[in-house]
């Protein structure tokens, strides 16, 4: 286990905004910083991160919490886990007992796989590096490619020998068991029992996530075997989906977000040389076609992205195909060639950095001037071509979800094409139409298969209304984190005897600290919070204020369940969001500005209270209601004026008249 020292001092250290800024992309909003939604597809950011408060907040989706939480929910960690990611990425060694048997037994599956394929780089990479047949082989490839070791070393390149069962044997020595190891697709079992490797002979190029997590491997053959598939890729697992993962992306992400621009190459060798020529920004769709799922995972980091492609005619083509998608996401786009017989790959290795980067500058076309070259000498001299040439670039424009962005590329198109911007704008609009009326008819065909779910009736809609005590209740535990570690002055309202004897109400003016008022007043009332959620997060805080002379949100944070500390994070968050709501016409309290805290905690409790009050008194009613007028109802009408008269007191302390909760 890991200990408390170590993981107090992770807390301490690791800056949220610098966590979440390695995998979303973030822009300043005030004193916060926003982005876009990595756990939703969303065009407009509704992903918040405070850095005085050390928290985010996803409102798309409602997850929110502290750097902790981000990487457990986005990169599916462990809480040690994730310990040990921001252990590593803050240089903090980490204090722990040794792994046991035992503990490696009770690790779920997903984490025995994530094990299993981080001991197979290991494997590969020490093989490549320390054994002859490595050296000879693999390493020789790779030095012939051009690769310096520093780069090997950076992408944990490795070699698998050509023997049948070479790493399967290591890997069931070292305990991983054969389970994980069938799972993952490094090993195969044949119909006689035996484990046999599925990479023999190959070079090894591990495939990470954003964190640096290996999820599979490409291997490739060394040899001319034309019945033996040259690139052999994982199979697909609980762990490694291939088209929502992007090669280069954990060595990429930083300069994506710092270049505002990303590269998309076809293989790993692309993305291997232009990272070692000095482009950092390059990412490889991972052996296969462009998904929106891979569009996405750039989308968290930049806007941009310039598609590199070689001079062959499949190459071109697979461009084409990948705009539209590209576009749909909302994202710009360019597409850059390579001269004939050139790639990223070997241009990168024959040219200087320099000459890299202005041919990548200098050669960025738009999709539109880009579909516009490839297509034009074809559609030449063919006006029925050329049409449906014009068409192809304006149905890619009807993909963008941008208006403006639509209708200067129309222009644009007008200009290349030599034709009038009203027919493209009409033919536009065909397409467009035609695209909101199929998803009219989706839509009408889903509504058709919801026809027998039960839905509310209009009445009941427009009777809805707002759970004042949920909302009450939920301001106690905002006040509480909020405000709860300071002291205020309040009001106590006390009955002392005069000089004639007679009782009289006092006011007295004490100290108290907020957690303190709030407790003794629910106390006092002998009230429990009714929803378990608010008051499981309420005897959290107070056991806190009680322990701790200082309240850190990020240390209340760590030693809660991940249920208390979303919740704990939408309240704290809350202000973050649009005020949408006229908490005020719907009787919930609102902090105003000038308004000192203790009024607004007084208010706050006064107001539980009559509402709980009035309750009583309408529960009172209703008893009286189912009465027979033989009944004696004395004393039941007695409570019920004796309860409107605390009613009456507390409009008096809150000093305004307030409109009933209840009709």
């Amino acid at each position: 286990m890991i200990s408390k020292a170590t993981i107090d001092t992770v807390f301490e250290t690791a800056r949220v905004e610098e966590v979440i800024g390695d995998f979303v992309q973030l822009k300043r909003a005030g004193s916060n910083l926003k982005g876009l939604s990595p756990f939703s597809n969303e065009k407009s950011p509704s992903f918040m991160v405070s850095p005085v408060k050390q928290i985010w907040k996803d409102f798309s989706s409602g997850k929110g919490g502290n750097a902790v939480a981000f990487l457990m929910e986005h990169e599916h960690f462990t809480y040690p886990e994730a310990i040990r990611y921001l252990a590593k990425k803050y240089n903090i060694e980490i204090e722990e007992t040794q792994q046991t048997d035992q503990d490696r037994e009770q690790a779920d599956e997903r984490e025995s796989m994530y094990l299993v394929s981080e001991f197979a780089q290991k494997y590969f990479h020490n093989t490549l590096l320390n054994t002859d047949e490595g050296r000879a082989i693999g390493y020789s490839y790779f030095k012939e490619r051009g690769f310096t070791g520093e780069t090997i070393k950076k992408f944990g390149l490795g070699y698998s020998p050509e023997v049948w069962d070479a790493f399967t044997a290591e890997a069931l020595g070292k305990g991983y068991k054969a389970e994980y190891l069938e799972k993952t697709g490094l090993s195969i079992l044949r119909e006689d029992g035996r484990h046999i490797d599925r990479f023999r002979g190959r070079v090894m190029f591990p495939i990470q996530s954003m964190s640096g997590r290996v999820l599979g491997f490409g291997g490739r053959i060394l040899g001319n075997d034309k019945k033996v598939a040259k690139y052999l890729n994982s199979p697909e697992s609980d762990i490694y989906h291939k088209s929502k993962v992007l090669y280069g992306i954990y060595h990429a992400k930083q300069a994506i977000a710092k270049q505002d621009n990303c590269y998309l190459v076809e293989g790993y060798t692309d993305v291997i040389q232009l990272h070692q020529a000095g482009v950092e920004n390059v990412v490889a769709s991972s052996g296969t076609a462009l998904t929106p799922d891979q569009i996405r995972l750039i989308n968290r980091l930049t806007k941009n992205i310039t598609v590199l492609f070689d001079g062959d005619a499949a190459g071109l083509r697979a461009a084409i195909r990948g705009i539209d998608l590209i576009l749909e996401e909302g994202m710009n786009v360019k597409v850059c060639t390579f001269p004939e017989g050139e790639d990223p790959d070997s241009f990168a290795k024959n040219n200087t950095y320099e000459a890299l980067v202005n041919h990548l500058e200098n050669n960025a076309k738009d999709f539109i001037q880009f579909k516009a070259s490839l297509l034009m000498d074809e559609a030449a001299n063919d006006p029925v071509k050329k049409a449906g040439l014009i068409r192809d670039m304006v149905t890619s424009i009807g993909k963008i979800p941008d208006r403006i962005q639509r209708e200067i590329y129309i222009q644009e198109v007008a200009r290349i094409m030599d034709i009038s911007e009203q027919v493209l704008s009409s033919t536009l609009a065909q397409l467009v139409q035609k695209d909101l009326a199929d998803a009219g008819k989706k839509f009408k065909e889903e509504q058709r298969e919801k026809a027998f779910d039960v839905v509310k009736s209009e009445s009941q809609q427009t009777a809805a209304k707002v759970d004042v005590l949920y909302e009450l209740e939920r301001k106690i535990i905002e006040i509480l984190l909020l405000y709860g570690g300071e002291t205020e002055e309040f009001e106590d309202i006390l009955l002392k005897a005069d000089e004639d004897g007679e009782l009289k109400q006092v006011t007295e003016k004490k100290e108290y600290k907020v957690y303190e008022r709030i407790f003794l007043s629910l106390q006092e009332d002998e009230t429990e919070l009714a929803n378990p959620l608010f008051k499981a997060i309420y005897e959290s805080l107070i056991a806190y204020y009680q322990a701790n002379e200082k309240f850190e949100t990020e240390q209340y944070l760590m030693h809660l369940e991940p249920e208390l500390a979303r919740e704990v994070t939408d309240i704290l968050m809350e202000e973050e969001r649009e005020l949408l709501h006229n908490w005020e016409g719907q009787q919930i309290i609102v902090k105003q500005k000038g308004q000192t805290i203790a009024q607004y905690v007084q208010e706050t409790i006064l107001t539980l209270r009559w509402y709980l009050v009035d309750s009583i008194i309408n529960e009172l009613r209703n008893s009286l209601a189912n009465t027979k007028p033989e009944d004696d109802n004395t004393e039941t009408l007695s409570m019920a004026m004796d309860y409107q008269k605390l009613v009456n007191s507390f409009s008096v302390r809150l000093g305004r008249v307030m409109s009933r909760y209840s009709s």
